[in-house]
């Protein structure tokens, strides 16, 4: 019994990821997780680094989001981000950024 306590906290855990994604409202209005983040230095660099059809993407994503903000709507629920569609596009290279800007800090210790 005990041996199966740990899948049936994993499944309630995806659970209640995909009831505080969707609780979020950011899925409402097309726009995926690494849109929301807020843009620091770290995040401004890897910005730069993603494809250039990657950040069309979210720029166009972001402006949708922003005049359906205005007009105080959301859109059709066959066009929300669903939880298993949400892609960690800028994850990679934010950690990336991060990465060298803590090794360029160690190096100036020295």
């Amino acid at each position: 019994m005990a041996a199966r306590a740990p899948v049936a906290t994993g499944r309630l855990m995806v659970g209640f990821r995909k009831w505080y994604y969707n609780l979020c409202g950011f899925n409402k209005m097309g726009l995926l997780r690494d849109d929301t983040i807020y843009e620091d230095a770290d995040v401004k660099e890897a910005l730069k680094r993603i494809p250039e059809d990657v950040y069309n993407d979210r720029t166009f994503r972001i402006k949708r989001a922003l005049d359906l903000s205005m007009k105080q709507q959301i859109l059709p629920k066959e066009h929300w981000t669903k939880y298993d569609e949400d892609v960690h596009y800028l994850t990679p290279y934010l950690q990336e950024v991060i990465r060298e800007r803590k090794e360029r800090e160690e190096w100036a210790k020295k």
